[in-house]
C-alpha cells in the first residue's frame, strides 16, 4: 500500500481502530499466495482507503436520517390503524396476533420498556390510571425500538390490518413487513458505526413486484447490497415526508463517491435513468 503522508496515516490509525479501518482495504487485497500472505493490488493508496471510510460515514448519517423518518411514520400508522380498528389497547388483544409465543415475548419486552421509561406521558399515565396497567397503543408505540416494532407488525394475524398500515406507504404489506425487519438491522449497523457501503446484509429485503416499472428499479441480482435499501427508503419518504430534500442530499453525496463505489453498493448500470432518481 502506498502511503503518501505518513503523519496522516499515523494519526488515522491512532484514532480509528486498525480492524475497523482494515475492512475498508479488504477490497484492495489480492488473493493469498502459496505462503498464505496477502498483497495489495498495485497502486493501492492509504488515502483512498480513508476516502472510502469518510464516504461511508456520510452515507450512514443519511441512512439514519431516513430511517428515523420512516420509523416514526411506521409506528404512528401501526398505532393509529390498530386503535381505530380494535380500540385503545389493541396490542393487549392476543387473538389479533398469529404466534402467541412470539406475542408473549413481544409483550414482555414492551412491559420492560414501559417500566424503564422516564417519558413524561408514561409517568403521567402511571400517576393517573391504574387500569389497564399499560398505557394506550399511541403512547406505548413511542417506547418501542424499531426491531420490536417490526416484530409487532409482522405478527399481526389479519392481513387486513397489515394492509391498512402498508397502504399509507404505497407498497404491499409483505414488502413492508420484510423491509421493517431489514431496516432494523441496517439501523443497528449505522448506530454502531459498522461498515455499510459495500456490505452484504444478512437480512434480505423482499423486493416489490408491482407496479412493474417500480419493480424494475430494484437490483434483484444484488439483493443484499445497500442500493435496494436506499431506493426503498426514497420511495417510502416520498409518501411519509413529501418535499423532503433527503434524495437530493443522497445524490449530492453519490456525486462525491470514490471510483467503483456504486458497483460495490449494488447500483445497476442504468440507475440514473430511473424515474425515482431522475425527477
Amino acid at each position: 500500500m502506498v502511503i503518501d503522508d505518513e503523519a496522516q496515516a499515523g494519526h488515522a490509525l491512532a484514532h480509528i481502530n486498525y480492524y475497523r479501518l482494515r475492512a475498508y482495504w479488504l477490497p484492495f487485497e489480492q488473493p493469498a499466495g502459496a505462503d498464505g500472505e496477502h498483497a495489495f493490488q498495485p497502486g493501492t493508496r492509504f488515502a483512498t482507503v480513508l476516502e472510502d471510510y469518510a464516504f461511508d460515514q456520510r452515507l450512514k448519517l443519511l441512512l439514519l436520517d431516513a430511517i428515523e423518518r420512516v420509523e416514526i411514520s411506521l409506528r404512528t400508522r401501526w398505532a393509529h390503524e390498530l386503535a381505530m380498528r380494535h380500540g385503545s389497547h389493541a396490542y393487549l388483544v392476543r387473538h389479533l396476533f398469529a404466534d402467541h409465543q412470539r406475542y408473549e415475548k413481544c409483550l414482555t419486552q414492551l412491559k420492560d420498556e414501559v417500566a424503564r421509561s422516564h417519558e413524561t406521558f408514561i409517568r403521567y399515565y402511571r400517576e393517573t390510571y391504574s387500569e389497564p396497567q399499560l398505557p394506550p397503543i399511541w403512547a406505548v408505540c413511542e417506547v418501542l425500538t424499531l426491531g420490536q416494532l417490526s416484530q409487532w407488525f409482522d405478527n399481526l394475524k389479519r392481513r387486513s390490518d397489515r394492509r391498512a398500515i402498508a397502504q399509507a406507504f404505497g407498497v404491499d404489506e409483505s414488502v413492508l413487513r420484510a423491509f421493517a425487519h431489514h431496516l432494523a438491522v441496517v439501523r443497528n449497523l449505522c448506530a454502531h458505526h459498522s461498515r455499510v457501503w459495500n456490505r452484504k446484509f444478512t437480512i434480505r429485503m423482499k423486493l416489490p413486484r408491482h407496479p412493474a416499472d417500480m419493480a424494475n428499479w430494484f437490483n434483484a441480482a444484488e439483493d443484499r447490497k445497500v442500493y435496494n435499501t436506499l431506493l426503498m427508503l426514497a420511495l417510502l419518504l416520498n409518501r411519509a415526508t413529501p418535499g423532503s430534500t433527503w434524495k437530493q442530499r443522497l445524490l449530492e453525496l453519490l456525486a462525491t463517491m470514490p471510483e467503483g463505489t456504486t458497483e460495490a453498493m449494488g447500483f445497476p448500470e442504468s440507475w440514473r435513468e430511473f424515474e425515482v432518481w431522475a425527477r
